[in-house]
């Protein structure tokens, strides 16, 4: 917490307004503000030492005719995102006791200061994690010092440590938590034989897995067979990680400051320790696992009759990855043919209802990538969505709605509370950017009331369905909407059109299931979460709300880090891409294959002054007239970049 730069006392006609600040790639800031349909901006003068992510408290400047929007000053920084910035190390003078950290992140737009640098280990042109301990006033910078030299700039395995330190995440384990893990694993066997007397034995159930072929955590299974009068009962079957991970414990402490596992192009760096994520928890087959189940009894029609929430002990039978599961669902014979059959015809009746109901329907495309031995990538490719996946995701939507109607009616009747994945409607001054983004590509799209309804926005996808502007508009209503958080509150999930929805299904790799399996517990052995813990239970959901979006940021960065550093083995070549966005600077073009997205900028574009038309997104030549607009295809090609800086330059051909 800080509370710097109260300087500015001047008498303002306007009250003082708070809010998070994000600061923009040319260094200006924005607050979203209740008070006003657009961002305050904040021009860099102005940001008194305030960065990215930054909880401020703003004062609005007095309007000028040259004003286009509201212009505000950080008057006080109430709270920082971050303490800890990684960097690259600029020590040019080695003589000299001071050296500075060049930020990776683009959005903060101050190089970092730092005091003692004679320690030999702080080396020029080296990545580093630097802790601030100044963050400075008027023209002074703020200051640091070093905490851990991460290696040499531009090697693989030291660019995902710095994405992944940049995020907030520490990868490693501490060794309470280890010694713990081992001694849980020592003493399992027999645990495990103990519990079949006290839980329902499912190992002679068919049960099976489907992940991903490179998966090590698998954190679910399914089972299902016909029984009497036609009715499924289905298993959604959970690893139980709350019997081996008691609350406030070594292993839990250091669960709950991760937040989650994260996921890099080149690694997942796991929320437990591995001897549990990929041994003791993980379901794997052929081995007696230890499960949190929601066993559902489910008619012809998808209806769900009767359910049972409960710990068991299953035995899968086999595992499956996506493309295996598929194979033997399209040739109707296979291992496991006939569960496979009945899931997947189970999973298209929930599917039919999600459209019915106005879920959400669009799917944002996903890259992959080929890697050497050396990290580097030689091939990106599109992400085939196969029925199989969708299939999974059916049913854990399912079980995470199954739990969710349980919290909100067993919480109600005990005057307690439960978890929930809440998601909100878009503000409607969201939805009116959109719909005047969408009007300028020619689409006539209105949305009476305060907000949109999700039937509405599939409307529009329905619209733009096949067309090259298809990508460009999910991402659009995607930044529109508002953040999925985790509450106590149920508000429902306006994304899925659910009243109830949480999250069950993966307790191995996302903390707050964890809670939610505990509460759950508590519940079915009679009892409720204590009224005195509600505010421990919203701060810590607070905070993992904001690691999940950190881990999602550096998931992105490393993504994008691949995609330029591919691009960069292929400069001077020509591609074909879409234009997403424009600025007065110039405009991103995004690749049609590998989705790297690259600036052509106005000064290199040499036939003409190009000017931005906001109003039209578009950038126009004033001599030529000829215009760049959203959408518009263009060739373009790789003039260079700097993938720790995540930029890449294209030029128009």
């Amino acid at each position: 917490m800080s509370s710097n730069n109260k300087k500015n006392k001047k008498n303002r006609s306007t009250p003082s307004m708070e809010g998070i600040i994000y600061i923009a790639s040319n260094g200006t800031g924005y607050v979203d503000v209740e008070e006003f349909d657009q961002d305050v901006q904040i021009q860099p003068r102005f940001l008194n030492t305030a960065m990215h992510g930054d909880k401020v408290k703003i004062a609005l400047l007095p309007k000028s005719k040259r004003d286009t929007r509201t212009q505000g000053e950080v008057v006080e920084v109430l709270e920082r995102a971050r303490h800890e910035i990684v960097g690259t190390i600029d020590k040019q003078h080695p003589k000299k006791n001071f050296a500075f950290l060049i930020p990776d992140d683009t959005r903060i737009h101050t190089d970092i200061f730092i005091h003692d640098a004679r320690d030999k280990k702080i080396k020029h042109n080296h990545k580093a994690l630097v802790r601030i301990t100044d963050w400075g006033r008027g023209k002074k910078g703020p200051a640091g010092e070093v905490i851990k030299m991460l290696g040499k700039k531009g090697k693989n395995d030291v660019e995902m440590l710095s994405i992944l330190l940049d995020s907030g995440y520490r990868p490693d384990f501490p060794k309470e938590a280890i010694k713990q893990a081992e001694q849980i694993q020592n003493r399992a066997s027999a645990q495990i034989q103990k519990e079949k007397n006290s839980r329902k034995n499912y190992t002679d159930i068919p049960t099976i897995t489907i992940d991903p072929s490179d998966a090590k955590d698998l954190d679910d299974a399914l089972s299902v067979r016909k029984i009497e009068g036609g009715i499924f009962e289905v298993g959604i079957h959970i690893a139980d990680v709350s019997y081996y991970v008691k609350e406030n414990s070594p292993l839990d402490m250091q669960a709950r400051g991760k937040g989650n596992s994260v996921y890099l192009v080149d690694r997942t760096i796991p929320m437990f320790p591995e001897i549990l994520s990929n041994d003791l928890c993980s379901l794997n087959p052929g081995e007696d696992k230890l499960a949190f189940s929601a066993i559902l009894k489910i008619t012809k029609n998808g209806q769900v009759k009767d359910r049972w929430f409960g710990k068991t002990v299953i035995n899968p039978d086999k595992r499956f990855s996506y493309e295996q599961a598929q194979k033997v669902i399209d040739a109707g014979k296979g291992e496991c043919a006939q569960e496979l059959k009945y899931l997947d015809e189970l999973a298209k009746i929930f599917q039919k209802q999600r459209e019915e109901r106005g879920a959400l329907t669009f799917e944002q495309e996903e890259v992959q990538f080929e890697l050497d031995k050396n990290g580097r990538p030689v091939r990106i490719y599109q992400k085939d969505i196969l029925e199989a996946h969708k299939l999974i995701e059916e049913f854990m939507i399912l079980a995470n709605r199954e739990v969710a109607t349980y919290f909100s009616k067993i919480a109600k009747k005990r005057n307690s509370f439960g978890i929930y994945r809440v998601h909100d409607a878009p503000r409607k001054k969201n939805i009116d950017e959109l719909l005047d983004f969408l009007n300028t590509l020619g689409y006539d799209l209105k949305a009476p009331g305060k907000s949109i309804t999700t039937k509405q926005l599939n409307s529009i996808f329905k619209a733009v369905k096949g067309k090259e502007e298809e990508q460009i508009v999910e991402t659009a209503a995607m930044q529109d909407m508002e953040k999925a958080v985790y509450s106590v509150e149920n508000r429902g999930h306006y994304g899925l059109a659910l009243k109830n929805y949480t999250h069950f299904t993966s307790p191995i790799r996302r903390y707050a299931d964890l809670m939610v399996h505990r509460i759950l517990q508590t519940y079915l052995s009679g009892n409720a979460p204590q009224k005195g813990q509600l505010k421990k239970y919203k701060k810590i959901l607070k905070d993992l709300t904001k690691k999940e979006i950190n881990a999602m940021q550096a998931e992105r960065d490393s993504i994008k880090y691949k995609q330029i550093e591919y691009m960069l083995e292929r400069k001077g070549e020509i591609f074909e891409g879409i234009i997403i966005s424009v600025f007065n600077w110039g405009m991103f073009v995004q690749e049609k294959n590998t989705k790297a997205e690259g600036l052509v900028r106005t000064r290199d574009m040499q036939d003409d002054y190009y000017i931005l038309d906001e109003d039209a997104y578009a950038i126009v030549g004033t001599n030529n007239k000829k215009r760049y607009s959203i959408g518009d295809m263009v060739k373009v090609k790789v003039k260079g970049g700097d993938p720790e800086q995540k930029m890449l330059d294209f030029v128009l051909k």
